[in-house]
């Protein structure tokens, strides 16, 4: 997927998006070097465990790294495998700078970390007594994501459209591409209340209500900040 929106030749470099990126690498090879015992370990002091959150609301202290309430920031910069962290990171560089070019550079990372804070605390509203970890930039990047269908809805996103054997492209208007993303997020979401599978974070699956979150409040931050005026630039 590339996006074909935006040819300005004075858009600003993302250097958020790509100090974004890097700390998100980086901590995945920080992962890489931990044991099995040691990760799961990681993920229970630095990854939103609902469960503890829940509690750590509450007063109660686990004596972990950093408070329960943290892990609503450091939980953005964590993964759980190669495919996680590579989808991830190629929305967030596909989608990232564009958005970054128009709030600019501090209001993009605030943004980017509200979108994330809220999208997480949009999956512990569902489900907060789950002991599942939670992680991962994706409620972020769908953030990210919304903020962008809003700025660039005749933006024309070229995705790639496998054919049996062959592979052909075709561009696809973003507001579609989002569009469809984010209904199927808040489908699978509704499901995941009443369904016993893999689908949904309490099935150790994908957190969809975060990403679903994460789009609304994109979508309505965006503005607040300033997505809309160009004299950010």
């Amino acid at each position: 997927m590339v996006p074909l929106n935006d040819n300005n030749p004075t858009q600003r470099t993302a250097y958020v998006t790509y100090g974004l990126i890097i700390l998100n690498v980086l901590v995945f090879f920080k992962e890489l070097s931990l044991s099995s015992e040691e990760l799961s370990q990681f993920f229970q002091y630095y990854a939103i465990v609902p469960k503890q959150l829940t509690a750590g609301f509450s007063g109660v202290d686990f004596y972990h790294p950093i408070p329960e309430w943290m892990t609503l920031f450091t939980s953005q910069f964590l993964h759980a495998g190669f495919l996680h962290i590579a989808g991830n990171m190629l929305f967030l560089w596909i989608f990232g700078n564009n958005v970054e070019d128009k709030l600019g550079h501090v209001k993009y990372l605030i943004f980017y970390l509200t979108c994330g804070v809220l999208a997480g605390l949009s999956q512990w509203y569902f489900a907060p007594y789950s002991e599942v970890p939670s992680l991962g930039a994706s409620g972020a990047i769908a953030g990210v994501m919304g903020a962008y269908i809003l700025r660039f809805p005749q933006a024309q996103v070229l995705t790639l459209i496998p054919l049996g054997i062959f592979i052909t492209t075709i561009r696809i208007p973003a507001v579609f591409f989002l569009g469809f993303w984010f209904l199927q997020q808040a489908i699978y979401g509704f499901a995941s209340l009443n369904v016993q599978t893999n689908v949904g974070m309490e099935g150790g699956g994908v957190a969809y209500w975060a990403h679903a979150g994460g789009f609304v409040f994109g979508f309505i931050l965006g503005p607040l900040l300033g997505l809309l005026d160009d004299k950010n630039r």
